[in-house]
């Protein structure tokens, strides 16, 4: 990987920590914003109600390939299916759909409504990203996240909610339908839980990191040593450096163990092992995109005991 980050060896199961805290399962998460903390919804744009389509998905050029690898953070599909799923049905508007984000204020919002609590960790992410570079003498630079439901237009062509939340690396946004979270428990078997919504977030945003660095690729290939892999499970541990150091932003209180054992059990759900396992009943290796659901556990413990983003090297 490019970024001065050296690599390491990945191991074939997820360290000690990680098995330690998903057996706090059997707690129910505890995370919860600070009720006085300011939200700033101006990084979230609400597009939730309007469907676009007719266009299909756009993919080639500028790093738009990213689109199918980076951008299907959970699913692990073959992306023909990705493709096919996109709707083509005509724009049309629900605006007494849509909820307003600017309504989004405190943390006190962000602990009643779901919409609010994606705010509050956009903002949580975002805010510990650009102190941790300024103080290595970089510079963060803030990426919207796009609420949307069913279809809407990304730089990086259409995005559509079969596609699950993605980076565009095109317009440097994070899109997002809400409804994910609970297909993630649907069809995925997850447990969910606030802090499992904190971690698909802080995934992606890991991606965004990734791009401000200048290390994100759009290698094409798969299977295990791919560049795909490597960068999903980066993001994976980007992610877990960001939940060690979300209380020190100011809008959360520090995560349980709990907390952190549904990141956890999101993880190893969308493993791709795990789906390829239960779609098909055999593991390809050689077609994973995404990791292992033990390497995506563990990478995600490595980001959160190190706290050290240098540490995140697969």
């Amino acid at each position: 990987m490019a970024g001065g980050l050296r690599r390491v060896l990945v191991r074939d199961r997820p360290i000690a920590p990680a098995a330690a805290l998903a057996a706090d399962l059997r707690s129910p998460p505890g995370v919860s914003f600070n009720d006085n903390a300011r939200l700033d919804p101006s990084q979230v744009e609400d597009v939730r109600g309007r469907r676009m389509g007719g266009g299909g998905m756009i993919v080639g050029g500028g790093g738009i390939g990213l689109v199918i690898l980076v951008v299907a953070l959970l699913l692990g599909v073959d992306p023909t299916a990705i493709l096919n799923s996109v709707s083509t049905d005509t724009a049309s508007v629900d605006s007494t759909s849509q909820q307003t984000i600017a309504e989004c204020k405190t943390g006190a919002d962000a602990n009643r409504r779901e919409d609010c609590r994606i705010v509050g960790y956009v903002d949580s992410v975002q805010q510990f990203w650009t102190d941790e570079l300024a103080r290595r003498g970089k510079t963060y630079s803030l990426a919207p996240t796009v609420l949307f439901t069913g279809a809407t237009q990304a730089g990086c062509g259409t995005a559509s909610a079969e596609m699950g939340p993605f980076y565009c690396p095109v317009d440097g946004k994070v899109y997002l339908d809400l409804s994910f979270f609970q297909e993630l428990q649907t069809r995925f078997g997850a447990k969910g839980g606030p802090f499992a919504e904190a971690y698909v977030v802080a995934h992606e945003y890991g991606h965004h990191v990734q791009d401000v660095l200048g290390i994100l690729s759009n290698d094409p290939r798969s299977g295990p040593s791919s560049t795909s892999v490597k960068q999903e499970l980066q993001a994976d541990c980007f992610s877990g450096v960001w939940a060690k150091h979300a209380a020190e932003t100011g809008y959360l209180q520090a995560p349980t163990q709990a907390d952190i054992a549904s990141a956890l059990d999101a993880a190893a759900a969308v493993g791709d092992d795990r789906i390829q396992r239960e779609t098909s009943g055999r593991v390809a290796p050689e077609a994973w995109t995404h990791g292992s659901a033990a390497q995506r556990q563990q990478w995600f413990s490595t980001g959160y005991q190190t706290g050290d983003y240098t540490r995140c090297a697969p």
